[in-house]
């Protein structure tokens, strides 16, 4: 189960990580709500865990965001602000927990169950990119009447490059994203490898992945 917790201070993200990961939780830490915007378009998380004021954006304006582009992750608030008000203004933005602080760990976790126990209709929404169209739930993908059957692998590249479309998606970020051992990828060819099946296999679609030297790829319609 991925965790995505967005939490400025460093010691509490620190032991509230560390107490999710000892639950069993796979969790990615950040500091800042730019940054935890960014990690959303890499992975799948089953609960998102945001600080409301964190520098640049706050965790309010990442609910937002997040909710524009259709992402239906369940998110849980925290925040030091405790009046009805704010617990209002956060949930209307789209969070579905709110939390204040200080909290009682257990009750954290506890609320953390429930929110996974969402209908599973809650998934994720199709990817479309020209006529290329790619279900993450079902991990299907389809283009002009055509199924191409990817392996596991270039279907996670496919993903992580339609979440970042029309940006670049960096080698390394490709290399964590799709394989456990990222520093052996990273330095070979094989992210090129997989990048050319997938091309091949994407032939005829209204999408193009592009290499931009030095830096990765992205696919963008054309």
């Amino acid at each position: 189960m991925r965790v995505l917790l967005a939490e400025d201070d460093n010691s509490l993200g620190e032991v509230l990580a560390a107490g999710l990961r000892n639950r069993g939780y796979v969790v990615d830490l950040v500091g800042d709500g730019a940054t935890a915007l960014t990690y959303t378009r890499c992975y799948e998380y089953s609960v998102a865990v945001l600080d409301w004021l964190m520098p640049g954006l706050s965790g309010i304006d990442v609910v937002r965001q997040l909710r524009r582009r259709g992402a239906r992750m369940p998110v849980l608030i925290v925040s030091g602000k405790d009046t009805p008000q704010d617990r209002v203004a956060g949930l209307d933005a789209g969070a579905d927990d709110f939390m204040v602080k200080p909290f009682d760990f257990a009750e954290l976790f506890a609320r953390l169950r429930a929110l996974q126990r969402r209908p599973p209709d809650l998934l994720p929404a199709r990817l479309v990119i020209g006529d290329l169209e790619c279900d993450p739930a079902s991990r299907e993908v389809s283009f002009g009447g055509r199924h191409p059957a990817l392996t596991s692998t270039e279907l996670g590249i496919l993903e992580m490059l339609m979440r970042f479309s029309p940006a670049v998606a960096e080698r390394r970020q490709i290399a964590q994203h799709v394989w456990s051992n990222e520093a052996d990828t990273f330095s070979s060819n094989t992210i090129d490898v997989h990048l050319a099946r997938l091309r091949a296999k994407l032939a005829g679609s209204r999408a193009r992945i592009e290499t931009v030297r030095g830096v990765g790829y992205r696919i963008i319609e054309g």
